[in-house]
């Protein structure tokens, strides 16, 4: 090879990946609008994270709803925020949407409540600190600009999608037929669906585990704790529940991607428990009569969550000397599977990236992935979640997102929803 083939081949490997880009020229308005815009990113997250949307707030939950509403409606959207049932306990969800007949109809899924309180947002560099900055406002705010660019590049004529912000992704509210009932019917009416969940690194999840929550209360006699083990008395509610998670510990561990959490304990005379709290009265020289648990299950497919159902209900039914003890399992989110629809969508959203000249895409594992929203409808449609800002810290006081990443990510959201629109 020749002295200058090889200086013209590093010239070619030196350029910035931007300078051999492949856009087309309505492509590279959407990007140009993106970078206009962009400098009003953090001033929107501060003003969303300001507000305290935790699931149970369904007042700031609507708040935060009527705000994205309000932006989606300013470039031509229909928006609405569809209220819940008051016996569900939440608020309800944002649904919005911009009707055309162009390629394939686009689901974009995100949500507004959080897991701790809002009104907290702080500016660290090019950080954003603050309940809900990466989980997942920003993520909203990720779909709202996208959506914004195409708009300006006039690139959003006859395209179909819908946005749906759920209100109680954290904490999904029963019945679910209700409370998933505006998703699935957005679903009915869309050929995939994109979702908004932290981005990690150059990734997006392809498959995501399920996760329900599950309770278990022990039972035994109580009397004199100097009579504990013996015959009349047994082993006592406390034992019984050790023996339980022990079991648990011992067999579920074993499954790959399981992860099963006993979050919440109480034991004692009399106890109370409920999602977040519980009482006990007792004394030490008294043997508690009850025990409540209260935990959660992750599992990587259907197959793998009945045989952990199976396993855990066989540990709970062999009881020590005098005790009782019963699992009940709740409703909870279904596991989102890979398929090589979701892996063709994958490859889309990778093309895109490269051709912005930023890095290849790859897909996520999803035993580090917990439970979204895209579960629900994916399947049937091929889906991909982790299409947020990066960040890290959810739920934790110090979450915080990445605010220099913003532009990149949401030129890949707008390219890629272009493309699948044409």
């Amino acid at each position: 090879m020749s002295f200058r083939v090889l200086l013209a081949l590093a010239c070619v490997l030196l350029l910035p990946r931007q300078a051999i880009a492949s856009l087309t020229p309505v492509e590279e308005k959407i990007a140009a609008a993106v970078d206009a815009e962009s400098a009003g990113f953090a001033r929107d997250l501060e003003e969303a994270v300001q507000i305290d949307s935790t699931t149970e707030n369904l007042a700031g939950v609507r708040k935060v709803g009527d705000l994205f509403g309000a932006q989606l409606t300013g470039i031509g959207f229909d928006s609405h925020f569809a209220e819940l049932p008051a016996t569900t306990g939440r608020a309800g969800h944002l649904i919005a949407e911009h009707r055309g007949t162009h390629g394939r109809r686009v689901l974009l899924i995100g949500h507004l409540d959080t897991v701790l309180p809002g009104g907290n947002f702080r500016r660290d560099g090019d950080r954003a600190v603050g309940s809900g900055t990466s989980d997942i406002k920003g993520g909203d705010l990720v779909i709202i600009y996208a959506l914004r660019a195409l708009q300006a590049a006039g690139a959003l004529d006859g395209a179909q999608i819908i946005v749906v912000m759920s209100g109680d992704e954290e904490a999904v509210g029963s019945p679910q037929e209700i409370t998933r009932r505006d998703l699935l019917d957005a679903a009915k009416r869309s050929d995939l669906a994109l979702a908004f969940e932290t981005a990690v690194g150059n990734t997006a999840t392809i498959a995501r585990r399920g996760s329900i929550s599950w309770e278990i209360e022990t039972q035994g006699a109580t009397g004199h704790s100097s009579a504990i083990f013996s015959a009349p008395i047994g082993s006592g509610a406390v034992y019984e529940s050790a023996r339980i998670l022990q079991g648990f510990y011992t067999d579920l561990r074993k499954l790959d991607g399981l992860t099963l959490n006993p979050a919440l304990i109480v034991g004692g005379t009399d106890t109370t428990l409920d999602r977040t709290s519980g009482t006990v009265t007792g004394k030490t020289n008294i043997i508690a009569q009850r025990v409540q648990i209260h935990g959660d299950l992750r599992t990587l497919s259907s197959a793998q969550l009945a045989e952990a159902e199976e396993k855990m209900r066989a540990i709970v039914a062999n009881h020590l000397p005098r005790t009782s003890a019963e699992i009940k399992f709740n409703e909870g989110y279904p596991a989102m599977p890979e398929s090589p629809a979701n892996y063709a969508l994958l490859a889309q959203l990778d093309t895109v990236s490269r051709d912005l000249g930023y890095a290849a895409v790859t897909a996520y594992d999803p035993k580090a992935r917990g439970a979204g929203d895209i579960a629900f409808v994916s399947p049937p449609l091929p889906g991909l979640d982790g299409l947020g800002i990066r960040g890290g810290g959810a739920h934790a006081p110090n979450e915080w997102a990445d605010l220099k990443s913003a532009p990149e990510l949401i030129k890949r959201t707008a390219i890629l929803i272009y493309r699948l629109t044409r």
